[in-house]
């Protein structure tokens, strides 16, 4: 009991504690922006796209009040009181949605992660918190990681940061893609204690429905907006090979059954077809990664009418570190096995969300917008801007009852919220503007408050 009230205490606590860290950073006075002003903002002279058609609309303004975007008003239309904001010709977008992120684990290594204190790893999330927001990413779907504390802070202005769709621990079967202890830790006994990961709220191992019900329902209690199962092997896990199915479709069944009757859905990491086809009979919603589909199993995804959220992984730059030659290897396979999914995805007509899954490699952060940038050697640009603003807007409306946010994302349209980029760019051609948000990116506004206006 003693340890479960700490750790209940580090995590409900970690919002308070980062105030006064984010307050002296870069000499600043203020932790976050003001509020939103209570006149009403105007955006004019722009190129806009709206997340929604793959086209660029001109002769029309953006009228913003409070946390929502108002109306659309023609561009000859007048907005009396209204403060007006010249975009001098430039391009204005929805903010970014990264539909599968790791806001916990992206800033730290996997071996400081493994042996850092709770709070160490919340002070890292949340200076890298202000750093995605400042890169265009409004929006965030947490694929796992004690993201809870932090979104809180978050939403309670205590400090900058995307918006946060928290699926909180990892759930994994023993031996499973979240099961990271290490072999002298085994056997696990009935008064066995929870290994260090278990305790920070990384991950959540459970076998057979039971306890699978538990852990699902525990996440659920602190607030997941979805939930998220490790469903086959990894890449960068030590002892699954990529090719494992894990879970039985019942245990899958009873989470999916626990986020039903929560009003939500399960996404699940899968890379193989016996795994993604397992997932899709036990009812789960959207698959993670699925590289190495095949075409049966793609046709499959898309009958049932599941999301497929892939990422870029292409064994580039932008590969997440790999610790041993066999996570190499793997890393290999999965990166051959990319460029057919997005071919079957968009043959097949499967419903497709962008991702990055950028874990355990902080160096690659400040190339968050390349992921995207890179996205137009599968679509055209204007195409994987849709995808990443209001498709992914699409997929976060799935949350459904458990949805923490309380308007349209990832689109600029009367009722919406205000999440909105002024870009130096122009995306009929290329998005290599997002590789340079420093520069490119003249204005970051969330839910209406301005986080940076260069212009």
């Amino acid at each position: 009991m003693t340890a479960d009230l700490s750790r209940r205490m580090v995590l409900g606590g970690a919002a308070a504690m980062l105030a006064p860290f984010l307050a002296a950073r870069d000499g600043a006075a203020q932790p976050v922006p003001p509020a939103a002003s209570e006149r009403p903002t105007l955006l004019t002279n722009l190129r806009l796209f709206d997340g929604q058609a793959r086209t660029l609309r001109q002769g029309v303004h953006v009228l913003i009040r409070g946390k929502r975007i108002e109306a659309l008003p023609a561009a000859d239309a007048a907005v009396d009181g209204a403060q007006t904001i010249d975009c001098g010709g430039r391009l204005v977008m929805p903010g970014l949605i990264d539909a599968h992120f790791h806001t916990m684990l992206c800033g730290i290594t996997m071996p400081a992660a493994m042996g850092a204190e709770v709070a160490f790893i919340h002070l890292v999330a949340a200076r890298e918190a202000e750093r995605t927001l400042l890169r265009g990413f409004t929006t965030v779907r947490d694929a796992g990681g004690p993201s809870f504390a932090l979104k809180r802070a978050i939403d309670m202005g205590i400090m900058n940061g995307p918006r946060i769709y928290p699926s909180g621990a990892l759930i994994s079967q023993t031996s499973g893609h979240g099961d990271f202890r290490l072999r002298h830790e085994l056997p696990r006994g009935a008064t066995t204690p929870a290994s260090h990961p278990e305790l920070a709220g990384m991950a959540a191992i459970a076998d057979g429905e039971a306890e699978v019900l538990r852990r699902v329902r525990e996440q659920l209690m602190l607030g997941a907006s979805q939930v998220k199962l490790m469903g086959g092997g990894g890449v960068a896990s030590t002892y699954d090979p990529i090719d494992t199915v894990q879970f039985l479709e019942s245990e899958q069944r009873a989470a999916v059954q626990a986020a039903a009757d929560w009003g939500t859905y399960v996404m699940i990491h899968a890379y193989v077809p016996q795994a993604i086809q397992r997932a899709i009979r036990a009812g789960v919603r959207c698959i993670e990664h699925g590289q190495l589909a095949d075409e049966e199993t793609a046709r499959m995804m898309a009958g049932e009418g599941v999301w497929w959220s892939l990422q870029p992984f292409l064994g580039d730059e932008d590969s997440n570190e790999r610790q041993t030659p066999e996570a190499a290897e793997k890393g290999r396979q999965v990166a051959e096995g990319t460029v057919r999914a997005y071919e079957l995805a968009q043959r097949l007509g499967v419903k497709v969300a962008w991702g990055t899954d950028i874990l355990f490699s902080p160096h690659l952060l400040p190339h968050h917008g390349r992921q995207l940038a890179k996205m137009t050697r599968f679509h055209e640009p204007l195409e994987a801007l849709q995808i990443a603003t209001g498709g992914n807007g699409e997929l976060l409306r799935m949350s459904g009852q458990r949805n923490p946010y309380d308007g349209p994302l990832g689109v600029i349209a009367p009722g919406a919220l205000a999440d909105i980029l002024v870009a130096e760019g122009d995306p009929t051609t290329s998005l290599d503007f997002l590789r340079d948000p420093a520069r490119n990116l003249k204005v970051i506004m969330k839910d209406g408050r301005m986080h940076k206006n260069t212009l």
